[in-house]
């Protein structure tokens, strides 16, 4: 079998393969557009993904970004672009199991084979009683400024518990 660095090929894409899984455990994918036609391998799309709080019940942000198609996206070794948008709603009754971290990372992704990442980071905004959910990219070298906001206001009558 062959190696690189030591390593057998089929071990490698096995560990990429769980990597992948292990990513995307907490969201679902509620839809995709195609932006663009590929001859060889999937078509370059626009994803749209839903992340439920895992610390808030009651809070879904929907996130869509780029996936990058064609015969690199295909076997997984395709880098997305670091664009994204995300947008929070309340979707039931909010409640809070344990207090928040006043600024606590809550999903992360990986959009390219191993140095770039997809975040979502939430903080408390305790003097208007308001979850702030912000997504960006980061890669190990360089990240991009790139972003996007979105907000949940939580009713006075309930406090965020904040450690």
């Amino acid at each position: 079998m062959k190696k690189i660095l030591g390593v057998s090929v089929l071990s490698v894409a096995v560990m990429v393969s769980l990597l992948f899984l292990l990513s995307r455990a907490g969201a679902e994918q509620i839809g995709e557009v195609d932006t663009v036609f590929k001859f060889i391998g999937p078509d370059h799309k626009i994803v749209v993904d839903a992340h439920d709080d895992p610390k808030v019940n009651g809070v879904t942000c929907y996130v869509s970004r780029a996936k990058t198609g064609g015969l690199k996206g295909a076997v997984g070794i395709a880098e997305d672009k670091a664009e994204a948008s995300i947008a929070c709603h309340q979707v039931g009754p909010i409640s809070f199991a344990k207090p928040l971290a006043a600024q606590e990372e809550v999903f992360n992704e990986r959009i390219s084979l191993v140095f770039k990442k997809i975040r979502i980071v939430r903080m408390v905004d305790k003097a208007r009683n308001t979850l702030v959910y912000l997504t960006y990219s980061d890669r190990v070298i360089e990240g991009s400024p790139q972003n996007s906001v979105a907000t949940v206001a939580i009713d006075r009558s309930i406090r965020i518990p904040v450690q």
